[in-house]
C-alpha cells in the first residue's frame, strides 16, 4: 500500500459529499493512519459517522478561524500520533450573500471571511505541522477551482479566495522545499458539497462541466482523492508547488470556459 505507515490530518470534512471525505477514504485504503477534524457541534455527528468506516481515526474539532483550536489539534496529533507526515487543507467559506450578483459588490467582511477561512488558513496550518513533520519531510495537499484562475460567474469572492489560495501554495512550497515538505494544490471540476451549494446556479454549472468538459462527465470524489493519496505518497516526491487540475480537462478549453447564464 501507498502510504503504509503514514500518519496524516485531514481538514475540511463536512459530509459525505465533501472532496476532503474522499480524499480521506483513498488514503486510508491505501494504508494511513489519520486524524479528523471537525468544525462545530452542527457537523460533529456527520464526521464521527463517516469515520466509522476509517481504522479508528483520532477525531478533534478545529475552527480554523481560532489560533487555540488549531494550536490544540497539533497538540492532539503529537500526543495521539508522535507527528505528521502529511496535511490535507480541504476548508473553504464565503458568506452566501456574496456568491450572487457582481464581484464588485463584495462587502469588506465577506472578503475577510473568505480569505480568512479559504486561503489563510492553509497558512496557519502548515505552520503548526511543519514541527510534526520532523527531518523526514512530508505533503501537504490543499484544494482550489478553477475560479481562482479565470472568472467564473457568481464565484465572486471565493474566486479571489482561491487565487490568494494557489499563490501561498508557492510561496509555501518555496519556504518547505528546504526542509523537505512538498505543498501542492488540486483544482478539483465542479462537484455539489456543502461549501459548493452556496454559489447561485451550481447546478448549470453541473451540467455545463458535464457536456463540454474533454471527458464528456463531472468530477468524482473517487478521482480527486486518488489524485491526493498520490501527491502526499512517495511517488509524487518530485513534485511541489504545482495546480493539478482534475476537472475531466474542463480547463484546457477556450470558449466555453464561462458557465452558462444563470438566468433565464
Amino acid at each position: 500500500m501507498l502510504l503504509e505507515g503514514k500518519r496524516g490530518l485531514i481538514v475540511g470534512i463536512a459530509n459525505k459529499r465533501s472532496l476532503a471525505w474522499g480524499i480521506a477514504k483513498s488514503v486510508a485504503r491505501e494504508g494511513a493512519r489519520l486524524a479528523v477534524t471537525y468544525q462545530g457541534e452542527r457537523l460533529e455527528r456527520n464526521v464521527r459517522k463517516l469515520a466509522e468506516e476509517l481504522d479508528e481515526p483520532v477525531i478533534a474539532p478545529l475552527d480554523v478561524t481560532s489560533d487555540d483550536e488549531m494550536d490544540a489539534v497539533a497538540e492532539i496529533v503529537r500526543e495521539r500520533m508522535g507527528g505528521l507526515d502529511f496535511l490535507v487543507h480541504g476548508v473553504a467559506f464565503a458568506l452566501r450573500e456574496e456568491l450572487d450578483g457582481e464581484f464588485i459588490d463584495t462587502s469588506r467582511e465577506g472578503y475577510r471571511v473568505a480569505q480568512d477561512i479559504s486561503s489563510y488558513s492553509l497558512t496557519a496550518l502548515a505552520r503548526r505541522a511543519v514541527p510534526l513533520m520532523g527531518e523526514s519531510g512530508g505533503s501537504i495537499v490543499t484544494l482550489t477551482y478553477l475560479g481562482g484562475e479565470r472568472v467564473v460567474p457568481n464565484y465572486n469572492v471565493m474566486g479571489v479566495a482561491k487565487a490568494a489560495l494557489e499563490m501561498s501554495v508557492r510561496y509555501l512550497a518555496a519556504d518547505l522545499g528546504p526542509r523537505a515538505i512538498r505543498v501542492n494544490a488540486i483544482s478539483a471540476g465542479p462537484v455539489k458539497t456543502l461549501a459548493s451549494s452556496g454559489v447561485h446556479g451550481i447546478s448549470r454549472m453541473l451540467e455545463h462541466h458535464r457536456t463540454h468538459a474533454p471527458l464528456r462527465r463531472n468530477t468524482d470524489r473517487e478521482e480527486v482523492g486518488d489524485t491526493a493519496a498520490f501527491l502526499v505518497s512517495d511517488l509524487g516526491r518530485g513534485i511541489t508547488g504545482e495546480v493539478i487540475h482534475v476537472d475531466g480537462g474542463y480547463h484546457i478549453l477556450g470558449s466555453t470556459l464561462a458557465a452558462p447564464p444563470t438566468s433565464s
